[in-house]
């Protein structure tokens, strides 16, 4: 699809070497774990990410003692943008923003007066740092929750504007907004209507959405409904695994949408039935697996893995390649072109090789 036909125009905002909003591609997203006290452990997983395809990183830094490996990080040779997860403390934020962080995640809220908000503006704009305001479902305001009585999809959305208020006030305009909600459906129909209310880009994501398998499905439907709505700018799979576990997802739910400039293999297999007769389940999970061995996964292509001749050619006749099942055998097509028969135990190994020559 043209993706950028649908998609909401925003204003656009750099995060070191990484642009977000208006047309610009959608950074994928994740979060350290280790202890950011912790240099060495902290470092090894940031790159672990970069390497892993994440466009930002964010670390938590709980006090000024961690503050000071901001710092260390930016100098140690990592090219990938740095944000700093601050809350309460308006002097951890002014300490990253001297470091050299690449942007800064508040809640202006609880920062505490408005001179320190105030201050931290100041800081950012100086140094063209960007802010991404920060709300979830369990730190709303109590003014806000005893007005709607619980964490709304409009409460949380007029939470989001009041901070972008507090900001605006000190004519702090680099913003993003980011709302979050373990509910899904309170997360999508928050940032619907932030999206309706202004121009800033967002960061979508469902927070503490749970383990791999269950996190990635809550996670599909809520940033996957957003961005076929052209809401969205960065997202974040959050998941109670390992970090890195979070941009394969990340990367897959925007190879799902077929998002020009972001796609990488679209698969499309049969679910079978009584007129399979190849084991086209097995087959299915071999060529995923040798697909991700062979680092192919980010190819552009759409391979089709059919049952039988009825959903072969004919049904996936779009395909750039794929094969149809028969009895001990399959047809090898292209764009819906018979092109050989070849024996089940060379349907592998075939279409890894006719997906390398297509790739050069």
């Amino acid at each position: 699809m043209n993706y950028n036909a649908i998609r909401r125009n925003t204003r656009e905002i750099h995060i070191g070497g990484v642009s977000i909003g208006s047309k610009n591609k959608i950074a994928i997203q994740s979060m350290t774990n280790t202890d950011t006290h912790d240099l060495d452990s902290t470092l090894a997983q940031i790159r672990e990410l970069e390497a892993a395809g994440c466009d930002i990183v964010r670390i938590a830094v709980p006090d000024l003692e961690a503050a000071k490996n901001v710092n260390k990080i930016k100098e140690a040779g990592i090219s990938v943008p740095l944000v700093a997860d601050i809350h309460f403390d308006y002097r951890i934020a002014l300490a990253c923003a001297e470091a050299g962080v690449d942007k800064i995640r508040i809640n202006p809220g609880n920062i505490g007066e408005e001179w320190k908000i105030k201050a931290v503006c100041d800081s950012c704009r100086e140094r063209g740092i960007p802010i991404r305001i920060g709300v979830n479902g369990g730190s709303l305001e109590k003014h806000i929750l005893a007005e709607y009585g619980s964490p709304t999809p409009q409460a949380l959305a007029k939470s989001a504007m009041y901070h972008v208020s507090l900001l605006e006030k000190f004519d702090f305009t680099d913003i993003a907004i980011s709302i979050k909600s373990s509910n899904v459906y309170n997360m999508i129909k928050a940032n619907k209507i932030v999206a309706s209310s202004c121009d800033y880009p967002i960061h979508i994501g469902v927070t503490e959405a749970g383990s791999s398998y269950t996190g990635t499905i809550k996670n599909a439907m809520g940033i996957g409904s957003l961005l076929c709505d052209g809401i969205g700018d960065t997202i974040r799979v959050s998941l109670t695994e390992s970090p890195v576990c979070e941009i394969g997802r990340a990367k897959e739910i925007l190879y799902a949408l077929n998002i020009e400039g972001q796609c990488g293999m679209d698969m499309v297999c049969c679910p079978t039935c009584g007129r399979t007769k190849i084991d086209l389940i097995s087959l299915v999970h071999r060529f995923e697996d040798a697909v991700a061995e062979k680092g192919l996964r980010d190819v552009p292509i759409k391979v089709a893995l059919m049952g039988c001749a009825v959903n072969g050619p004919g049904e996936a006749k779009d395909a750039d390649i794929g094969i149809a099942g028969g009895i001990g055998e399959a047809l090898l097509f292209k764009k819906g072109e018979i092109i050989s028969k070849i024996p089940e135990n060379m349907i592998i190994e075939t279409l890894i090789n006719e997906i390398i020559k297509m790739k050069q």
